[in-house]
């Protein structure tokens, strides 16, 4: 038994819920890559107001390309956090919101967002030299 390793005494069925984000082959990794994504931040940002239109993420999120934010809004609703919701009218009309869940991610990351926008000038400071 590894002392360093905290899932070591863990049952294997409890060490795979509790997941290993420094493991190579840890699952959570790949949800850490769509939310602390450069468009994945944003786009969890804009969502934590309301509910979005996908046209009206795009002009929120200044520099988004229409690719990458369908990418992006697809990996999120994969991992739950973001509800797609198509409205049968026409002209076809989709809507983007945060699941309880993602309200969760949200909020983690706008502190984040937050404390980088607070702590800029010591950063740009720390950067020029």
């Amino acid at each position: 038994m590894n002392s360093t390793d905290p899932h070591a005494a863990l049952p294997l069925s409890r060490k795979v819920q509790a997941g290993n984000l420094l493991a190579a082959d840890c699952p959570s990794r790949e949800v850490l890559r769509h939310v602390t994504s450069r468009w994945g931040v944003l786009a969890l940002i804009v969502l934590e107001t309301r509910t979005h239109r996908f046209s009206e993420l795009r002009r929120a999120i200044g520099g988004v390309s229409e690719r990458m934010l369908a990418q992006t809004l697809q990996w999120l609703e994969g991992d739950g956090l973001v509800l797609r919701t198509a409205l049968e009218v026409v002209p076809p009309h989709v809507e983007y919101s945060l699941t309880p869940l993602g309200r969760e991610a949200a909020e983690k990351v706008r502190v984040l967002a937050d404390w980088i926008e607070i702590n800029l000038p010591r950063i740009r400071q720390a950067q020029s030299s």
